[in-house]
């Protein structure tokens, strides 16, 4: 891999992770714009670093919101940390059971399948649109509530439906303060990415060439840094209502992606 390309990736993951526009669907449109010719192990590791560089980001952002939970969670007893915990956990059902039984299949959907990005993309659209007309509340996320984002969380896996924008969207519309919704999005994932890192590094999937350090190293920054970015300026955007020019963002790249497929 280039080390332009594996920058201007890094970026596009580090910014479309937190933005609500579908980090795993510009990841796609980007390599199939770029002719990315990554052999499929290559392109894996890649993948995975750039994900870990995102989930450092979020860790970095919310440093003290999980101190303070991992603090309550150590002192073994029922308070807000523990439940709030519980809430992560409950969230992670739906997307642990997708990718233990239908991780193949989600893989066929991968690979510039760019005109499925495009529809997933307007459907994306359409989420932003609902939430960003919702009313602001104090509510903060239940238990049930949590899974439900968890579901929303899953279906996300889909290249081109965000994940940050489903899960917020999902969180709002069900009657959620917004800051709160952004929170619990983004803390909520952490876990999912280490795991799926985890699964990767111990299943021996990824294979690493010493001539592939330096894109990779400079794609990690280059997410990590972008990240920090996106991550802040979001939690700011759904405090503010401002979901509905995303929403115009993924209509107009979602068709263009379907436009494109046509082409191609």
């Amino acid at each position: 891999m280039e080390i332009i390309d594996a920058i201007i990736l890094g970026i596009i993951q580090g910014l479309t992770e937190f933005l609500p526009v579908s980090s795993s669907g510009h990841l796609e449109l980007g390599k199939a714009i770029l002719g990315d010719q990554s052999v499929p192990e290559e392109s894996l590791l890649f993948t995975v670093v750039l994900h870990f560089a995102t989930a450092l980001s979020t860790i970095v952002v919310f440093r003290k919101d999980i101190l303070e939970i991992i603090k309550g969670v150590l002192k073994f007893k029922k308070n807000q940390e523990t439940l709030f915990s519980f809430k992560i956990i409950i969230s992670m059902i739906p997307a642990v059971l997708v990718g233990l039984f239908f991780e193949e299949q989600l893989e066929k959907l991968f690979g510039s399948n760019i005109m499925f990005v495009g529809f997933m993309l307007l459907i994306t659209a359409a989420l932003l649109w609902f939430a960003d007309k919702a009313k602001s509340t104090r509510k903060s996320v239940s238990n049930s509530n949590a899974f439900v984002i968890g579901i929303a969380q899953a279906i996300a896996m889909l290249p081109g439906i965000s994940r940050s924008g489903a899960t917020i969207s999902t969180s709002v519309l069900l009657g959620n303060d917004k800051t709160k919704a952004a929170r619990f999005s983004f803390l909520m994932v952490v876990p999912l990415i280490i795991g799926k890192i985890a699964k990767d590094i111990l299943g021996g999937d990824l294979t690493f060439s010493s001539e592939n350090s330096v894109p990779l190293a400079l794609g990690f920054l280059a997410a990590f840094v972008s990240g920090l970015f996106a991550c802040t300026w979001m939690i700011s955007l759904v405090k503010k209502s401002k979901l509905t020019y995303f929403a115009v963002y993924c209509i107009l790249v979602g068709l263009l992606a379907i436009s494109f497929g046509f082409i191609k």
